[in-house]
């Protein structure tokens, strides 16, 4: 295999997923170096509307905490994660992943005027995983090789992980509930007998951000390297499933 330069490897990376993951290790290691502090940057109601600091709307889901397991864990998450659905679902769809990053960044903050919550990049994270797991139902994943389970439930697994290292399971579950309702309305709802699309991705974004039809500018993942991967949370590409489901194929804080 040819030898693949770090520069080409991290173009290689779908734009939105290449933007998110590299503004969050940005801003982390900026509030590490002291460049910035985290009270120029959490999410503070009272400093957006009254004194104006908007950049706090978007930087409050940029920072992870230190640079500690709690911090690794969640870019690992979201950079999975976040590519595995740009380059799934979302593949040639740009303007609508795009769209999708409003809606929940903006679901997100209005939970947060009513819970005192001031970071919000670890419930975005977990968005993805559960947008993610739900449109691949088929996939069995297993958690440090103990249990296994199929997709859908790995939002689940990964709550009762942090209620094991006895961390609030408040923004697991804001970001399940943002996902879910994602989900609901674009996939679910529509597909009911009496239902339709609700969601419409504005044609501004799509001017924006949609490639011409025959654009291809990044590489997939090679399918060894897809979801899992991990001994503590990776998928099994085993025999189909008795429901003659697909597999293709693991996790949090």
């Amino acid at each position: 295999m040819a030898h693949i330069s770090f520069h080409e490897a991290y173009m290689q990376v779908p734009v939105v997923t290449r933007t998110y993951a590299t503004a969050c290790l940005f801003t982390t290691l900026a509030v590490q170096l002291e460049v910035i502090s985290p009270f120029q940057i959490y999410f503070n109601p009272e400093l957006i509307f009254k004194e104006y600091q908007l950049w706090r709307l978007i930087t409050n889901f940029l920072f992870f905490g230190k640079l500690e397991f709690n911090f690794f864990f969640n870019m690992l998450f979201l950079y999975r994660y976040c590519r595995m659905l740009e380059e799934g679902s979302f593949r040639g769809r740009t303007a609508d992943f795009v769209f999708m990053f409003i809606l929940g960044g903006t679901a997100m903050t209005l939970v947060a005027f009513f819970v005192n919550l001031v970071f919000l990049g670890q419930a975005f994270t977990i968005m993805l995983v559960y947008i993610w797991s739900r449109r691949n139902p088929y996939v069995r994943m297993s958690f440090f090789g103990v249990i296994t389970f199929r997709a859908p439930y790995l939002p689940w697994v990964l709550i009762g992980f942090s209620i094991m290292l006895g961390n609030s399971i408040i923004v697991d579950a804001i970001g399940v509930a943002c996902g879910h309702i994602y989900y609901f309305l674009e996939d679910a709802f529509p597909e009911q007998p009496a239902g339709f699309k609700i969601l419409h991705t504005p044609r501004i974004l799509k001017y924006l951000f949609d490639p011409p039809p025959d654009a291809d500018e990044y590489a997939t993942l090679p399918e060894a390297e897809r979801p899992g991967g991990f001994a503590w949370g990776q998928a099994d590409n085993g025999p189909p499933l008795e429901d003659g489901g697909d597999e293709h194929g693991g996790e949090n804080q």
